[in-house]
């Protein structure tokens, strides 16, 4: 039986919903007809979408379609329920937010969390923004059949809802899921039943989802699906198992470019991230081996915390790069000998990872030498390519060896803007379903 209940203003925008629930390893099925429902024949799946094709009729119809929907689809068994709206607010979103809490009628508190980071939709101050632009100055404003002139979304609800409306804002979430757990209750405390929150990336949607996990209320996820997505993925499980696939990423290189897309994962995604200190490899082999520990005891003690663990050469601050000059001199090498020790240390790291647990499924190595040296040092025979994930970064399948089948995704270190190293694992985990 299904454990989230989504109905949406239409049939696309419900199977896009289900695509991000997909992705997180949820059966989802789009059901065109209650019919069958009605006479007790319900599909076997996690996630159960129903489109009510509501957008452009009257606020009147909608809800009347949307609450006679949630009576037919609710159940002691959903654990999740979601009222899937556009992303640009057009259609009566205020009437069937209000028809799917008279519907519940449990004290249930709507969350609108219209943000969908990863197709430009972001709220900031309580404006909805389209790829940074405020939405009336887009083309939504001149739509034939649902134009939206308003871009403060608690403005738009008001016109459309008599419950009382919170907001949440950039501020409210800087504090951790505990303090925002609070707030939250605050706001249902003082009478407000439908919640607006500010979000701009997708861990903003995971901090509000934890939250609202942490505060025990029962709530309506209001959202264009990725806020769906994230709660789902918190509350519930999947009925063929959890997917616990981890990714390694391996940062050896120093490239500007390359510390820029590093700053861009760390604030887009929470990670479990160890900062290498790469001059211990070259000291001698006693501070090598001790180093290599250290990380690999750190990546292995905390890498459930969160899907992606990043091992950082600390080359990335220009202070702490090394004099290569010196260190050839000192360890009487060629500059390719002492490479070799680094990107030799750094394979070490990877490869005790994976055989000090199973988790890890993928694996981001940033840097052609540091491929070949963590390949090499897992006995791998080579590399099938499958895809592109962008412009001179490859995707792909570890053939042989001691990782045999693990995801990888390569790229060299000076390729790609600031979002490249986020786009590459966010490829990784939809591919793992993570």
């Amino acid at each position: 039986m299904a454990q989230c209940v989504v109905i949406a203003d239409d049939l696309t925008g419900g199977n896009a919903t289900g695509v991000q629930l997909r992705q997180s390893n949820f059966n989802a099925v789009s059901v065109l007809s209650l019919d069958g429902i009605k006479k007790g024949e319900k599909p076997e799946c996690d996630c159960l979408i129903y489109p009510t094709d509501s957008r452009s009729v009257s606020p009147d119809e909608a809800y009347k379609r949307v609450k006679d929907a949630c009576e037919c689809l609710m159940g002691p068994e959903v654990k999740v329920y979601s009222k899937r709206i556009d992303s640009t607010l057009r259609g009566n979103i205020g009437a069937e937010t209000d028809a799917m809490l008279d519907a519940l009628g449990d004290d249930r508190v709507a969350l609108v969390v219209p943000s969908f980071p990863s197709s430009g939709r972001t709220v900031v101050g309580g404006y909805l923004m389209v790829n940074g632009v405020l939405l009336h100055h887009t083309d939504i404003a001149i739509d034939p059949k649902c134009p939206v002139k308003i871009s403060r979304v608690r403005e738009i609800l008001a016109g459309q809802t008599h419950r009382s409306i919170g907001e949440i804002c950039c501020d409210d979430l800087m504090h951790g899921k505990h303090a925002l757990a609070q707030i939250i209750k605050g706001h249902v405390a003082s009478g407000q039943r439908i919640i607006v929150f500010d979000a701009i990336t997708q861990e903003d949607l995971d901090l509000i989802a934890d939250a609202v996990i942490t505060s025990g209320l029962k709530v309506l996820a209001v959202d264009s699906g990725a806020f769906t997505g994230a709660l789902a993925r918190k509350a519930l499980t999947p009925s063929h198992g959890k997917n616990n696939s981890r990714i390694l990423v391996v940062v050896g290189s120093v490239h500007p470019t390359t510390a820029a897309q590093v700053r861009h994962l760390k604030l887009a995604q929470r990670t479990v991230s160890v900062t290498v200190n790469t001059a211990e490899f070259l000291f001698s082999k006693e501070h090598r081996e001790r180093e290599i520990e250290r990380v690999v005891t750190e990546i292995i003690n905390e890498h459930s915390k969160f899907p992606v663990s990043t091992v950082i050469g600390d080359g990335l601050d220009p202070d702490k790069r090394i004099d290569f000059n010196e260190a050839m001199r000192r360890l009487k090498l060629p500059l390719e000998g002492v490479s070799t020790i680094i990107n030799s240390a750094f394979a070490e790291i990877a490869g005790r990872i994976f055989k000090g647990t199973p988790d890890f499924k993928g694996i981001y190595c940033c840097g052609g030498d540091i491929t070949v040296a963590v390949c090499s040092r897992m006995k791998a025979q080579g590399i099938t390519l499958m895809d592109e994930v962008l412009p001179l970064a490859a995707y792909g399948q570890i053939k042989g060896g001691l990782m045999d089948g693990c995801h990888i995704v390569t790229k060299g270190g000076s390729q790609g803007g600031p979002s490249a190293l986020t786009e590459c694992v966010n490829y990784l985990k939809k591919r793992l379903m993570v």
